[in-house]
């Protein structure tokens, strides 16, 4: 899988309802835990697979995001789904803050001033 994101991802945990068609037309949703999100896109780990290019709703308390299923991949406790956010659809803070949410750039500042601090001596 190439990671093709290029702004920050959010990790994080919030449950989502998501909603999509089946091959037969049928409406279909879960409940999705949400892995990670960004400006463009999200991660989401559920029970069963999605095909590609599957238009999907992610729901959230106050809204809606749409996209579609960019990869659908088994791991160990379940299927990940790569959702990329369609063309003027963007997820902000503003609009959804998931229940547990981390920016794992911040894991690099301690080291990045140990590393500074190493050179000065």
């Amino acid at each position: 899988m190439d990671e093709r994101r290029i702004e920050p991802r959010m990790l994080c945990a919030d449950l989502v309802e998501i909603r999509w068609k089946d091959k037969n037309g049928k409406g279909q949703k879960a409940i999705a835990n949400l892995e990670d999100i960004s400006i463009s896109g999200a991660c989401l780990q559920l029970d069963l697979a999605v095909p590609l290019k599957t238009t999907i709703q992610i729901g959230y308390p106050k809204g809606t995001l749409h996209g579609h299923v960019k990869y659908c991949v088994y791991r160990e406790i379940g299927y990940f789904l790569g959702v990329e956010f369609d063309s003027g659809q963007k997820w902000t803070k503003r609009t959804f803050k998931p229940q547990y949410m981390f920016d794992p750039r911040q894991l690099m500042k301690p080291f990045s001033q140990l590393e500074s601090e190493s050179m000065a001596i």
